[in-house]
């Protein structure tokens, strides 16, 4: 951040700080965002949602869920370092990052849990957790109950006989997908892929990638993804002119 308020008049004045004589460093931004914390940055998520809301763009269309992996880089300590780790004396809100092997390869980071809505394609809901934890485990966490439409996209890691019987009780359509609905698959393919475009934007905005250690930093920064792209979006509507059908 402190490279681009140097580099960039634009970004100084998105900041605020176009007549600034002094442009804080990078120890400042990192005291701020310590101040700002985990329960701040969802605090600025719902408070964009709130926007979202009063300008007219609703949930609509149905909901689409999935997840995305965040990489971590690996942790290395040195011999000090590792002493009052190996003594379990580390912050309660410290929970290391986990690696996780999929498809033969390991994956090492954190897990983005998003519910986009189709109409819009806004993150409604998110829920952040380590690489390790399986898909399916944040489903009813990210059902949006706001959402107009009662249909539910999500891929063939979700489904079970359980999570079928809960979303047919709570009045939603299942649309799950496996490798027996093949037919089913290529219908709905151009929906599901909505949310692959979410997680490319959030890439595209150098998002997909944390340099921090420990859960509580990290779900700082995966919250800190969402509200921007769900900004970046805002902004997009309101310059091409898209209104709220």
């Amino acid at each position: 951040m402190e490279y681009q308020l140097l580099d960039r008049m634009s970004y100084k004045r998105f900041c605020g700080l176009a007549q600034a004589a002094n442009i804080p460093d990078r120890t400042t931004v990192w005291v701020f965002e310590n101040r700002i914390g985990e329960a701040g940055a969802k605090a600025i998520f719902d408070g964009l949602s709130a926007q979202l809301l009063k300008k007219g763009f609703i949930a609509r269309g149905g909901q689409i869920i999935d997840a995305t992996r965040v990489p971590a880089p690996r942790q290395h300590f040195t011999k000090d370092a590792k002493e009052p780790l190996n003594e379990d004396a580390m912050p309660a809100d410290w929970k290391p990052v986990k690696r996780r092997q999929k498809h033969g390869k390991s994956h090492y980071g954190y897990k983005l849990t998003v519910n986009v809505d189709k109409r819009y394609k806004f993150i409604r809901k998110i829920v952040t957790d380590t690489t390790s934890t399986h898909d399916s485990q944040h489903f009813e966490a990210v059902m949006d109950p706001a959402n107009t439409s009662r249909e539910v996209f999500a891929d063939r890691g979700y489904p079970c006989e359980e999570r079928e019987a809960w979303l047919k009780a709570n009045g939603y359509r299942n649309k799950p997908l496996s490798e027996a609905q093949q037919r089913r698959n290529h219908g709905i393919a151009k929906t599901r892929a909505c949310v692959e475009h979410v997680f490319a934007a959030i890439a595209q905005m150098g998002g997909k990638l944390i340099r921090t250690i420990g859960q509580a930093r990290a779900n700082f920064a995966m919250t800190m993804m969402a509200a921007c792209y769900n900004l970046k979006r805002l902004a997009f509507f309101q310059r091409v002119g898209i209104v709220p059908a």
